[in-house]
């Protein structure tokens, strides 16, 4: 598909910084406030998570202080 790793220098972290916070958030925001039965419960929430919290509404530091729709639309 031509997809490219997205690689720095070697002992360079800040590739991981983005990724380990939205982690750290959907674990605080979502799976830690409530308890789980089954694993799709779980699954089913973090998929309405994304797509209907985290990518429309809830804003970012990384992105200039916007969600990450209204990034994407900004750059292209």
């Amino acid at each position: 598909h031509g997809f490219k790793a997205s690689m720095s220098g070697k002992g360079n972290f800040y590739d991981n910084a983005a990724i380990k916070t939205f982690f750290k958030t959907i674990k605080a925001e979502l799976i830690l406030r409530r308890s789980w039965k089954m694993r799709r419960q779980v699954e089913t929430a973090i998929f309405q998570y994304i797509n209907s919290f985290y990518n429309s509404r809830r804003r970012n530091s990384t992105l200039e202080g916007k969600n990450p729709l209204a990034f994407e639309h900004q750059v292209t």
